[in-house]
C-alpha cells in the first residue's frame, strides 16, 4: 500500500526523503523489513509511526507493537538496582522519542506492572529485552527489533522463529555502530542476506543523518 501522500503521517510525510518514503511503504507492504540506517535517519521513528497507524487502524490484523531490544551489558541487568521495567529504561529512550515525535504519551502508549487494567488495556507497546524472549509466540503483532546490530545470529534467531506470518517484522540496525565485543558475531547483516530473495521481505538503507554537520562527520570515520 503506497503511502498516501495527503496523509501527514504525523507531520513527516511532507518532508520524507525518497529512501525514508520507500522504507514506510516496505513496512505497510511487506510482511519483513530490514532497515540499515546511520543515525539520525529517523528509522525508528518511522518506524514507530507506521506501527501506530497498523495498530490503531482496522485494516490490519496486528494488535500491538513489541518492541525488542538488545541490553549490551546483559550479564550485569541483575545487579542494576531497581525492578526489570527500571533495569530496561535505558534501553527504552529510542521508543519513547519516536513516541513523543508522534503526539503519544510514552507512559500511556508503553505497558507497565504500575497501570491500572484500564491503562494497561488501553496501551499498545509491549518493551522487552530479548533475554526474555525464548518460549514466546508472536501473534498478530508489529514487531521492531531495534539496534539489531547488537543481536547475535542466535538472538536474532531466538526471536524471528518465534513469529508468526501474520505479523509485521521491522529489523532496524546500522551495520557501522556495532557495540558487540566481536562484531563478526552479530546476525544484522547474515541475515538481511538469508532474507534477500524471499518476496515477503525487503532492505532497506538510509543515509541521510538530519542531526547536522557534527553527527555526520562522526558516522563518516571508519576504522
Amino acid at each position: 500500500m503506497p503511502l498516501d501522500r495527503d496523509n501527514m503521517f504525523f507531520g513527516m510525510a511532507k518532508t520524507m526523503t525518497d529512501e525514508q518514503r520507500h522504507y514506510v511503504d516496505a513496512i505497510f507492504d511487506k510482511k519483513m523489513v530490514f532497515v540499515n540506517a546511520r543515525s539520525g535517519t529517523g528509522k525508528t521513528s518511522l518506524a514507530i509511526a507506521s506501527a501506530n497507524i497498523i495498530v490503531q487502524g482496522d485494516n490490519y490484523p496486528q494488535d500491538e507493537l513489541v518492541y525488542i531490544f538488545s541490553p549490551i551489558e546483559e550479564d550485569k541487568m541483575g545487579f542494576r538496582k531497581g525492578g526489570q521495567e527500571e533495569k530496561n529504561e535505558a534501553y527504552l529512550v529510542p521508543l519513547k522519542d519516536a513516541l513523543v515525535n508522534i503526539d503519544e504519551n510514552p507512559m500511556q502508549a508503553i505497558k507497565s506492572d504500575f497501570m491500572t487494567k484500564e491503562q494497561f488495556d488501553k496501551a499498545w507497546v509491549t518493551a522487552m529485552p530479548h533475554v526474555f524472549a525464548r518460549g514466546i509466540n508472536l501473534i498478530n503483532k508489529v514487531v521492531v527489533i531495534d539496534e539489531s546490530q547488537n543481536f547475535t545470529r542466535g538472538d536474532l534467531k531466538k526471536i524471528l522463529t518465534r513469529i508468526h506470518d501474520n505479523c509485521k517484522v521491522i529489523v532496524i540496525g546500522h551495520s557501522g555502530q556495532c557495540d558487540l565485543q566481536d562484531p563478526r558475531k552479530s546476525g544484522f547483516e547474515p541475515y538481511i542476506k538469508h532474507y534477500e530473495k524471499k518476496n515477503y521481505a525487503l532492505s532497506c538503507e538510509l543515509n541521510v543523518n538530519f542531526r547536522g554537520d557534527i553527527a555526520n562527520h562522526a558516522d563518516e570515520l571508519t576504522w
